[in-house]
């Protein structure tokens, strides 16, 4: 079977030491960096700035986004040839979070809480493990 890749954008909020997740009963079924697919002909950025207007009801400002890494995993709720392929931005968050009906909640977890859930999305332990590496996520 041909892999096939996923171009998506996530974003990355921490506060007090956790990292914003969203959770979707509908589409995934598990905790995940909220963002989502990149469109054609649009970059990261703005299919992150366009994802989290429409998953948290929140403007993004640009100037404020800041790249941190890039991912490569499975993609979560897709076909095992699939592979996403996200570049994660560093935010910090102070607008109040709306979300859509497409995000049934939001939550802050760190690490052990994170691998507790049933379900976990493998770029979610990877972006993690690198913020704590990094020492962003202690």
């Amino acid at each position: 079977m041909e892999k096939r890749t996923l171009a998506t954008a996530g974003l990355l909020v921490i506060k007090d030491n956790k990292l914003l997740l969203a959770y979707s009963s509908k589409n995934k079924q598990a905790w995940y960096l909220p963002g989502g697919k990149v469109d054609a002909g649009e970059d990261t950025l703005t299919a992150l700035q366009r994802e989290i207007q429409e998953e948290l009801n929140v403007v993004l400002d640009p100037d404020k986004l800041t790249y941190y890494c890039h991912v490569t995993a499975p993609a979560f709720g897709e076909n095992a040839n699939i592979i996403m392929e996200q570049d994660c931005f560093l935010y910090e968050l102070n607008e109040d979070i709306r979300p859509s009906n497409e995000i049934e909640e939001i939550k802050y977890f760190d690490y052990s809480m994170y691998t507790a859930e049933e379900k976990q999305v493998i770029g979610v332990i990877q972006v993690m493990e690198k913020l704590a590496e990094d020492r962003i996520l202690v």
